[in-house]
């Protein structure tokens, strides 16, 4: 990536949308991943020549980090989808509980690394190798820089932040 994605300040953000529900809500069905990446692609289109050709390019990425969120937490509580955009970037971020926080208080994988992210070992499914893997592919593919945190508690927060230009190949 030419430019880390403002190194991960929020500062550099403005927020565009936020959505909130129940994970037991959001859990009871699958279809509810396609239906939140539908929404928060079309958002994410918005300003751009191409608007249906960028939302559907990151409605993979988004869809599979949606997914990955659903299948991580069984925990009651409340699950967090929020869209920033910066001049250069467009950031997702996906917090919900989890039993079992991540013992690093970071894992990153960015488009210009070329090794494992560090915590593959942890238990919680987000970490585990499939995770890890898809973190790394999806980072790779979309040229975007990807991080897991602890958010406080047993709350787990996945933050991508995709390139905002519309050069993909």
């Amino acid at each position: 990536m030419e430019q880390e994605a403002a190194s991960f300040d929020d500062h550099a953000f403005a927020p565009m949308v936020s959505l909130e529900l129940n994970v037991a809500m959001f859990k009871s069905r699958w279809q509810f991943c396609d239906r939140i990446t539908e929404y928060l692609s079309d958002i994410l289109g918005q300003g751009h020549s191409d608007p249906a050709r960028y939302s559907n390019f990151l409605s993979v990425a988004t869809n599979e980090l949606i997914e990955l969120a659903f299948r991580s937490t069984s925990e009651p509580g409340r699950i967090n989808f929020s869209l920033y955009r910066s001049a250069t970037f467009n950031r997702l971020r996906i917090a919900f509980p989890c039993e079992e926080a991540l013992d690093r208080k970071h894992t990153y994988a960015a488009s210009s690394e070329r090794h494992p992210v560090p915590g593959a070992g942890s238990e919680d499914l987000v970490m585990k190798s499939d995770g890890t893997v898809l973190l790394r592919d999806l980072a790779a593919i979309f040229r975007a820089a990807i991080r897991i945190e602890k958010d406080g508690g047993h709350r787990i927060e996945i933050i991508a932040d995709f390139p905002s230009a519309e050069n993909f190949r």
